[in-house]
């Protein structure tokens, strides 16, 4: 029988390759999109899908409803995928756009959580993967509404796992970065959504952040495409003693490295440097 896998965030990038990926390997997806238009597109791809906004508990629960009708009441899988990262300067960014921030990221992962591990409990088995970002384990500046979203993502999953220990539920993050998704497209709608460039101290910094924002192509040099993701996904769902962690790019392994390595000092002016 296919086991049944919930994945958020399904319109692009991460979660669309995701989805493809999964039921090629046999199992039974419910793809999920925050935009009607999105989950028709997925449903004309050939995949169930279901409409979730994680920044709407009404909308959270209606979907997981729809979700156990699709699936039989019976789901093993829950990719917490859906994300977005709100650029700005900590000192520039409205209380208003952090808690979006948290909302999405954070807030809305708990409750569909909450919701699905009922019946993962009930059957005594199941598999939830966190998808965080090196920035859940290292700080940049311009960063700090997604850095503390995702901090705590790290801090909330580590407590997740231990807790369901003996349940028969395995609980894996996923740490990607960089990887060439629509990361860069809905960071910069974010950030002139919510920064008044021209009046902030960090005006230059700002010019160089949408410009690092806008251009074509790759993020950087180490970045790859969603593909790299799904070896680690596919192990952290099927093995039988998944990891804790699977970091995903060179940098987030470097970063691992080096923040365990380095003084907290000399680790700012790494980060400093690879932030600008």
């Amino acid at each position: 029988m296919s086991k049944n896998i919930l994945i958020t965030g399904c319109s692009s990038g991460i979660g669309h390759t995701a989805a493809h990926f999964l039921k090629e390997k046999g199992f039974r997806v419910i793809a999920s999109a925050r935009h009607s238009a999105d989950v028709n597109s997925l449903k004309q791809q050939g995949l169930d899908a279901v409409q979730l906004d994680l920044n709407d508990e009404a909308s959270i629960e209606a979907a997981v409803e729809q979700t156990l009708q699709l699936s039989d009441g019976r789901l093993y899988g829950l990719f917490n995928n859906g994300a977005y990262g709100q650029p700005g300067a900590l000192e520039d960014l409205p209380t208003t756009a952090l808690r979006e921030q948290f909302n999405t990221n954070l807030f809305g992962t708990h409750h569909l959580t909450r919701l699905v591990l009922p019946t993962m409990l009930a059957a005594g088995e199941g598999r939830i993967i966190q998808n965080s970002s090196v920035l859940g384990l290292v700080a940049m500046q311009y960063r700090g509404a997604y850095n503390a979203s995702k901090f705590a993502l790290e801090g909330y999953t580590d407590t997740l796992r231990l807790e369901l220990t003996g349940t028969g539920i395995h609980v894996s993050l996923l740490e990607p970065s960089p990887i060439e998704t629509r990361f860069r497209a809905n960071a910069e709608a974010a950030f002139l959504r919510h920064i008044d460039v021209e009046q902030s101290r960090h005006r230059q910094g700002y010019r160089q952040t949408l410009a690092r924002l806008q251009q074509p192509g790759p993020s950087s040099r180490f970045s790859l495409e969603p593909d790299a993701c799904m070896a680690p996904l596919l192990h952290a769902l099927t093995s039988s003693r998944p990891r804790i962690r699977y970091p995903v790019t060179r940098p987030t392994v470097m970063m691992g490295w080096l923040r365990r390595l380095l003084s907290a000092r000399a680790l700012d002016k790494l980060l400093l440097k690879a932030g600008g």
